[in-house]
């Protein structure tokens, strides 16, 4: 018998970013990151997830820390390990579209302090909202990977990830990554889509996918053997339910065999030993609900993200209509189908999900429309798929036109704008950008900084690295 020829899997690793957003609402500060960084950087990994998504946010608003210092300290300690961002295209790490001078200058900051690899992704799969943050990465010499967020649908047939994938290669991405954000890919039907993406273009395929319908695992194991090249996993504390799979228990499956990913069994336990006292520390505090380590074969039935589901349950709390669960359930398949059946991923799950409360509790389909839903039709977030259902659309926008171009190209440059606004607090160049994204918080977050900075004995402040110990 010929000897199987090698082909390690890489992996990313994504404790310090979508694990602990995924499980405990972004809440791990840099301090709980730091001590572990010497050992990670020892395992070899393709690349560890570190910033990007939620974080941005969350460090601003609920931890009082700078985003930027926070990646500037990582690459520090990260010598020898690539570090990777998730990117929301022309959303950067807000909640609207931004105009093109932000996102350039965003990238550009972000490849500056430290990031490698950024992740890109649209919530519509509308290549025309990445196009931007592409060039800018590849300007900065940075690596490209475009995401496509995976969703069923009558729409999302084989070749249409085929076609998708070779616009992809074609816009000079480096890498594409199967972005299964509510763990609807389920092994076989991995097994044909990676086969498929491998036959029409030459880029390496990464998969990343979350634990919540159970099926995860088996998902990569399959992937892996059709020929992805990377995969995303998480130490074992933080892994399972509504993170990732576990790295250990990923790398112990492909040991002995060609995907065998090479890292360190031991190395990797004295990490997860690390942050198992701060998985302990958040189910204590109930900041870790054990809710979202179980499995929940809903998403598959109703192909309806964890996040989205538990959003639902609290709106009719809210309106003391809980009885109405299942009518709700039964109701967002059909408002999908009308907004053009987009993929259910933020921004759009929201959307979506608040519109078919709506429609139940109204008794009435679409009697009230949100301004997201009017928005999301009007075409300010980009092309769907498939087209929206056109009565539903007059209804929202009347006799408005529709937007049919890239939506940025409607957006005048804002940077300078925002720099004379925000003057008075800034102290780097970066801090234009937090504002940018998120203005009252970042405020809020420099009054707290001037604040500390006040009480700092001038011969411990770290100025050149933004640190100011009280």
């Amino acid at each position: 018998m010929s000897e199987i020829k090698k082909k390690p899997v890489g992996i990313t690793e994504t404790i310090l970013r979508d694990a602990h957003q995924s499980q405990i609402a972004t809440r791990m500060t840099t301090e709980q990151m730091l001590p572990i960084i010497d050992k990670m950087d020892q395992v070899g990994y393709h690349s560890v997830e570190c910033w990007g998504g939620a974080t941005f946010d969350a460090c601003l608003r609920f931890l009082k820390e700078d985003p930027w210092e926070r990646l500037r300290k990582l690459r520090d300690g990260f010598k020898h390990t690539k570090l990777q961002m998730l990117f929301r295209g022309q959303n950067i790490l807000g909640y609207r579209h931004y105009a093109d001078d932000v996102v350039e200058y965003f990238v550009q900051k972000s490849i500056a302090n430290g990031i490698d690899i950024i992740r890109i992704f649209d919530a519509f799969n509308d290549l025309r909202n990445l196009e931007t943050s592409v060039k800018a990465c590849k300007k900065e010499g940075g690596h490209a990977q475009i995401a496509l967020c995976y969703t069923l649908g009558e729409a999302y047939t084989l070749d249409y990830w085929k076609e998708i994938a070779k616009r992809i290669e074609e816009m000079g991405a480096d890498s594409i990554c199967i972005k299964d954000m509510a763990g609807l890919l389920v092994p076989y039907e991995a097994e044909e889509l990676v086969k498929a993406l491998k036959a029409s273009t030459k880029l390496p395929i990464q998969l990343h996918t979350h634990y919540t319908s159970g099926v995860a695992s088996m998902t990569y194991m399959k992937a892996v053997e059709a020929g992805c090249d990377v995969i995303d996993t998480a130490m074992s504390p933080f892994a399972l339910g509504t993170s990732q799979p576990a790295t250990e228990v990923m790398c112990e499956t492909f040991r002995g065999t060609p995907f065998d990913t090479g890292l360190d069994q031991k190395l990797l336990a004295e990490i997860a030993d690390y942050f198992r006292p701060i998985q302990e520390e958040a189910l204590k505090s109930g900041l870790l609900n054990p809710k979202v380590l179980g499995v929940n074969i809903k998403t598959l039935m109703y192909q309806v993200p964890g996040g989205m589901l538990s959003n639902l349950v609290s709106q009719l709390k809210d309106a003391h209509a809980e009885d109405k669960y299942y009518d709700v359930l039964e109701e967002i398949p059909r408002v999908r189908k009308d907004f053009g059946e987009p993929p259910l991923v933020t921004p759009s799950s929201q959307i979506v999900g608040t519109q078919a409360v709506l429609n139940v509790l109204m008794g009435e389909r679409y009697k009230m429309i949100t301004k997201e839903s009017k928005a999301l039709l009007h075409g300010e977030y980009g092309q769907t798929v498939k087209p929206f259902n056109p009565e539903v659309q007059k209804k929202a926008c009347g006799d408005e036109t529709p937007i049919t171009c890239r939506p940025a190209d409607l957006l005048k440059p804002e940077l300078k704008e925002m720099e004379k606004e925000m003057a008075r607090y800034k102290q780097q160049d970066e801090d234009v950008l937090s504002y940018a994204l998120f203005p009252q918080v970042a405020v809020d977050f420099f009054k707290y900084r001037e604040a500390q900075q006040e009480k700092v004995d001038p011969a411990k402040a770290d100025t050149k690295a933004g640190a100011y110990p009280v």
